[in-house]
């Protein structure tokens, strides 16, 4: 049987002395011929971090979702862009796009999501019809792509625009960085 020795880590000065310690018991365990035995609850917590380690896994980051979400709600009719906050509006000055501009996700305990979209629509559109093209394609699109259940879509209307002034502002934006 090998002897095996579990040890804490401890902050960083003092796990040096930990480790000496440990050693130490050991050793004079050992030359007083006692044979260390792990405790059986922890060989049952390590059994089950071992499994823990060895199973298969998928993971998305939020940025992933959040970009799955932003892609779905521009391709909704009337849909101008998206609003986001004060940090999207520095990267785009200064000459980067933020495809999750507007968009935020919260996971739940039971792994389901729901989504927060802010939007600039067209002036003249009817907004109950339009939060429900989105709510259906973002659906869609999340449940397709990663098979993530969506709990919730809210959707905000931050602007009001005609495509001629949101065209004229984007461009102003895009000059502005330049």
């Amino acid at each position: 049987m090998t002897d095996e020795l579990k040890v804490e880590v401890a902050p960083d000065d003092e796990l040096e002395a930990t480790v000496s310690e440990a050693t130490d018991t050991a050793d004079d365990a050992a030359a007083d011929g006692i044979e260390l035995v792990e405790d059986d609850e922890d060989d049952e917590e390590d059994e089950e971090d071992e499994d823990l380690d060895s199973e298969d896994s998928l993971t998305y980051s939020n940025g992933v979702i959040e970009k799955i979400v932003a892609i779905a709600t521009r391709e909704a009719d009337h849909v101008l862009g998206m609003k986001g906050n004060l940090m999207h509006f520095v990267q785009e000055t200064l000459g980067a796009e933020n495809l999750t501009k507007g968009v935020s996700v919260e996971v739940t305990d039971d792994n389901r999501v729901i989504v927060n979209i802010s939007v600039i629509i067209e002036y003249g559109a009817y907004a109950p019809a339009i939060f429900e093209d989105v709510k259906a394609r973002v659906t869609e699109r999340l449940e397709a792509m990663t098979g993530l259940e969506v709990a919730g879509i809210n959707l905000r209307i931050e602007d009001v625009m005609t495509r001629e002034e949101y065209a004229a502002s984007h461009k102003h934006a895009q000059e502005s960085a330049e």
